[in-house]
């Protein structure tokens, strides 16, 4: 799936601590890894992403290392099983949009490498 990177994370604090706290309150998911394909770092920000999409413009959340968020403006790639979390922080209902698999099994699964205990 293909979205742009905002890049405003830092720009706009999160009530949660930090927009990856956001993201993890509000998919029930631990960021373990950076959703953008073929990255292997470990997320620092909850990056905003918007779909590339004509009808949906709403502004999204999703777990991006430090190199990936830093490309402002550009398109990324990320995997198919993503959550995505709305950034208004007012929606405190739920994931704003759910992928039918998992994305945590599915990356362990793929990056045993990656485990993490906490």
């Amino acid at each position: 799936m293909r979205v742009k990177n905002l890049n405003i994370a830092e720009q706009n604090k999160c009530r949660s601590g930090s927009w990856l706290a956001h993201w993890e309150k509000l998919s029930g998911q631990n960021a373990f890894m950076c959703f953008t394909e073929g990255c292997i770092n470990m997320p620092s920000v909850g990056g905003h992403v918007q779909k590339d999409s004509t009808t949906d413009k709403n502004w999204y959340v999703i777990p991006l290392c430090t190199d990936c968020s830093k490309k402002s403006g550009q398109d990324l790639d990320i995997w198919d099983t993503a959550k995505f979390v709305s950034a208004k922080e007012t929606e405190t209902s739920g994931v704003a949009a759910s992928t039918p698999r998992n994305f945590t099994p599915w990356a362990l699964e793929r990056f045993p490498e990656r485990r993490l205990v906490r």
